[in-house]
C-alpha cells in the first residue's frame, strides 16, 4: 500500500546514493538494532529506502516510511517496490501528518542530526509510541569530529551520550546506549585534522566499508561499545 501526504521540504544532502553501497556497515548496525524492533514501525526520514531492507529483511512488518522531500519520495517508492516487502506505506510529510497514528517502534537512522530542534522532534515522536514501544536513534558521534562534510550534508550537530540523555523525551526510559565503529573513529579523526574533505570518495568509502568495519566489529566487542564514530540510543515508553 502506498500513500502520499504533502509537506514542503527539500533535502539538501547529497550523500544518500554514495552511502547506499556501504553494505558491511549497514549490515553491522542493523544487526544491533533489529532485536529491538517490533510491531508497527515508523521509519522517519526514510530517504531513498537504502536502510529499510536491512531493518526489515523479511519484509513482513507493517512499516511506514516517512519522508518530507518529494523527489526522495519518488525514488523511495520505486526502490521499495523492488523489495520483497508487502507492508510498506510511503508517506510524504512529517510527524505532524501522523498525529492520529500509533506505533510500536519509531526509527531515526542518521536523521536526527539533520533536524534543528531535535528535542521537540523526539518529544513529538514519543507521543506516537504505544505503551512499551521503542524509539531508536542512530547518529554520528562526537561534536569534535564535525567537519565540512557534516556541514555540506545539512548536519546541525553530532552526538555523544550526555547530549542524547539531555534530549530524552518525558515518559521514556533510556534502555540502551552504545558507540559503534571504533576503528572508523580514527579515520574520521584523521579527516578532521588533516583532510577536511566536504565529501568522501567512493574509493575511501569502499576501503572503510570492506576493511575498517570488520575490524570495528571486533574492537567494539572488546571495548564494550564505549568508543566509536556513531552512537545508538534506544528508549522505551514506560508501560501505562
Amino acid at each position: 500500500m502506498m500513500s502520499t501526504l504533502m509537506s514542503e521540504f527539500k533535502y539538501i544532502g547529497s550523500e544518500l546514493e554514495l552511502f547506499a553501497a556501504v553494505h558491511n556497515w549497514k549490515s553491522y548496525w542493523s544487526r544491533r538494532v533489529r532485536p529491538f524492533i517490533r510491531g508497527d514501525v515508523l521509519e522517519v526520514g526514510a530517504g531513498i529506502g537504502a536502510n529499510t531492507p536491512y531493518l526489515n529483511p523479511e519484509g513482513n512488518r507493517g512499516w511506514v516510511c516517512l519522508e518530507p522531500d518529494p523527489l526522495l519520495v519518488e525514488e523511495l517508492t520505486l526502490n521499495l517496490a523492488k523489495t520483497n516487502g508487502w507492508g510498506y506505506e510511503v508517506v510524504r510529510g512529517t510527524l505532524q501528518n501522523l498525529r492520529e497514528r500509533q506505533f510500536d517502534t519509531i526509527l531515526y537512522i542518521d536523521v536526527l542530526e539533520h533536524i534543528e530542534n531535535d528535542r521537540d522532534e523526539l518529544t513529538d515522536a514519543a507521543s506516537l509510541l504505544r505503551a512499551g514501544g521503542r524509539l531508536i536513534v542512530l547518529a554520528p558521534a562526537h561534536q569534535w569530529l564535525f567537519t565540512p562534510f557534516d556541514a555540506a550534508i545539512g548536519h546541525f550537530r553530532r552526538y555523544d551520550g550526555p547530549m542524547l540523555r539531555r534530549i530524552s523525551p518525558a515518559g521514556l526510559q533510556l534502555e540502551k546506549m552504545s558507540y559503534l565503529d571504533s576503528a572508523g573513529l580514527l579515520l574520521s579523526a584523521s579527516n578532521r585534522l588533516f583532510l577536511r574533505q566536504a565529501m568522501p570518495t567512493k574509493v575511501q568509502l569502499s576501503f572503510w566499508d570492506r576493511r575498517v568495519i570488520p575490524v570495528s566489529q571486533l574492537l567494539d566487542k572488546l571495548l564494550l561499545g564505549s568508543v566509536g564514530k556513531s552512537i545508538i540510543g534506544i528508549w522505551r515508553r514506560v508501560q501505562d
